[in-house]
């Protein structure tokens, strides 16, 4: 899944104390907390949308195996980006390429916790989860780590597949199945990761170029990122609205929805007409908000207008 807030309220280089083991703290870093954080919500959501019911104390299991699994694979990611982590300013602090947690360490650890939230998914909830919960470890590892990431300009649209699948993974842990409405769930984060993560390649290309990934701005320039931002903007914001349209969501949804969707289709344009990068900077923080304000409107609508859940 795409990055939250980089580089906020992490301590400059030369004040990192020099732990050679790794203090708790720096594990904690290595599962990438903020991002688990949208991760965890989005997986919540689908959750408490599926049809039928799950005990609590399963439930609370299953989150705690999607964030650990997302967690996990991110700290395969430190591991195996640790050379690029070491050139890009705002992420030369993390724990490998700081020398506060050696690779082998970090690697051992991601291992470790992948396998056992795939496992501890199977055995307490059921293999339909955990088998979409180790399908997306390994899509974020393999196919847009070491896959996607160095090769292609196209790393964040193929590879947002990995930030999508949560939700539905919350599903399959209630239905243990997937269905249409946990589609549409998946496709809403699918579409929207690329002009997310896109906003802050354009004010970050400097960053990017210098470790020699190919991001779109790299690659084909500032000009055609910002058209390419402003086509999957155009495009997530009619996904947005299908939970009215199958059923899942009523007209708080609907209406809050097409709202946020304006808003969003505005400031991607503004970045369509912005050559300077204050529209790409205002962009990513909003998109952020924007898909926590898509699902927390989700629950809004079910539990204050929609009692009874999607057959």
């Amino acid at each position: 899944m795409a990055e939250l807030q980089p580089g906020m309220g992490i301590p400059t280089e030369a004040s990192a104390p020099s732990l050679p083991h790794g203090a708790p703290l720096d594990y904690v870093r290595l599962l990438k907390p903020r991002v688990m954080s949208l991760v965890i919500f989005t997986a919540l959501v689908g959750l408490l949308l599926a049809p039928g019911s799950i005990h609590p104390l399963m439930g609370v299991v299953a989150m705690l195996c999607i964030a650990v699994g997302a967690g996990a694979s991110g700290a395969i990611n430190m591991w195996y980006d640790r050379d690029i982590d070491a050139v890009m300013t705002r992420t030369r602090n993390r724990p490998i390429p700081a020398g506060r947690i050696a690779p082998e360490s970090a690697l051992g650890f991601g291992v470790v916790l992948s396998a056992a939230s795939v496992f501890v998914m199977g055995l307490t909830v059921n293999w339909v989860a955990a088998g979409l919960l180790a399908f997306t470890i390994f899509f974020y590892v393999v196919i847009y780590t070491i896959g996607l990431k160095r090769r292609t300009p196209q790393n964040i649209v193929i590879g947002g597949a990995a930030g999508a699948f949560p939700p539905m993974i919350g599903w399959a842990a209630v239905t243990g199945d997937v269905s249409l409405a946990s589609i549409v769930l998946f496709a809403i984060i699918f579409l929207w990761t690329p002009p997310h993560f896109w906003a802050l390649a354009l004010y970050r290309r400097g960053d990017y170029d210098k470790a020699g990934v190919p991001m779109l701005p790299v690659v084909a320039g500032d000009a055609a990122t910002r058209r390419q931002i402003m086509f999957y903007a155009l495009a997530l914001v009619p996904v947005t609205l299908a939970p009215c349209v199958i059923g899942l969501s009523g007209i708080v949804y609907g209406v809050g929805a097409a709202l946020l969707g304006l808003g969003f289709i505005g400031l991607a344009f503004a970045v369509l007409r912005d050559s300077t990068m204050q529209n790409a900077k205002r962009l990513f923080p909003f998109s952020i908000l924007y898909l926590f304000l898509i699902f927390a409107l989700l629950l809004v609508d079910r539990y204050t207008v929609m009692p009874f859940g999607v057959g």
